[in-house]
């Protein structure tokens, strides 16, 4: 975790940001007291793994026919 303070933190975003794409967390201080964390961002779309329930479904064969 690095500590960097605001004004170096606006000069210096980019290279910042970077480091927040490698896994790193930044904190950004003011006047030596942290106020706030710059961490990877994660979408809240689940994410799927195809293929983890194989073998442990069966579909009948005479799935597709009509129920009457």
């Amino acid at each position: 975790m690095k500590i960097v303070n605001i004004h170096e933190a606006k000069t210096q975003l980019s290279k910042y940001l970077q480091d927040v794409a490698e896994g790193n967390e930044v904190v950004i201080g003011k006047y030596g007291e942290p106020i706030a964390r710059l961490v990877p961002y994660e979408s809240g779309k689940p994410k799927y793994k195809f293929g983890v329930l194989k073998g442990q479904i069966t579909v009948p064969d005479n799935f597709d026919e009509a129920q009457g």
